[in-house]
């Protein structure tokens, strides 16, 4: 998708931000709507159908979380991208933010153009929609779903079945926060009975044998690849 057609809807009830955000991405060619409060972001959002939605935590007549929860409810709107922005230190908002359906979350104050590379991060996921199979590139590393296969620099790695659906799960959609529930729902799902530290066990050999700086653990919430 050519960035002319992608749709930015950005949501804060502070002008400033709605003005300088959106004319730094407007300027790398992005299509940028805007809103001031969640009332209005709801409605922008099912009249417009964004790829990315960026959304203020805190704001008056609807605030982003409840905002956030209207709009996944909407069918439509399933595979939208929603990231919030929350103030330094607010980790309260974050996980909430997660709860309410959020893919990620950015922080303010934030320099233009490292926001713009953020966008870039997050808006990379809509070209990894169809990677549930076949093979999946990130970088040096390469995941090959049919042959259970990874390859990482050129050396092929081997890895349990589990480690294996794990790495697939999180290198999916780089960037992508994965709680702990929907990680133990996607890759041990009823199979068996685990816990918490199952994952992070998993986590750990994969930090091994693919790099530490791959995997971020998001206190409090689960973790994500980083590509």
């Amino acid at each position: 998708m050519k960035k002319k057609d992608i749709k930015i809807l950005l949501v804060d009830d502070e002008p400033d931000i709605l003005e300088i955000v959106g004319y730094n991405l407007s300027s790398e060619g992005y299509q940028i709507i805007t809103a001031e409060n969640g009332v209005e972001a709801v409605k922008k959002a099912k009249a417009e159908k964004p790829q990315l939605i960026i959304l203020d935590v805190m704001m008056p007549e609807m605030d982003g979380i409840e905002a956030c929860e209207l709009i996944r409810k909407i069918p439509e709107l399933s595979q939208t991208i929603i990231t919030f922005l929350t103030a330094r230190g607010e980790d309260y908002s974050q996980v909430a933010g997660f709860d309410a359906g959020a893919d990620d979350y950015i922080t303010k104050p934030i320099k233009p153009k490292v926001l713009v590379s953020k966008v870039k991060a997050l808006l990379r996921r809509l070209k990894d929609e169809d990677s549930s199979v076949g093979v999946l590139k990130i970088g040096s590393l390469i995941i090959n779903r049919e042959e259970y296969k990874i390859t990482n620099h050129g050396k092929e790695i081997l890895l349990p079945r589990k480690e294996f659906e794990l790495l697939s799960l999180l290198a999916a959609k780089p960037g992508k926060v994965f709680k702990r529930d929907e990680i133990l729902d996607k890759v041990w799902g009823s199979e068996v009975i685990v816990g918490g530290r199952t994952i992070d066990v998993h986590i750990r050999k994969l930090r091994e044998k693919i790099g530490d700086e791959s995997f971020k653990t998001v206190k409090g919430v689960g973790y994500k690849f980083v590509d």
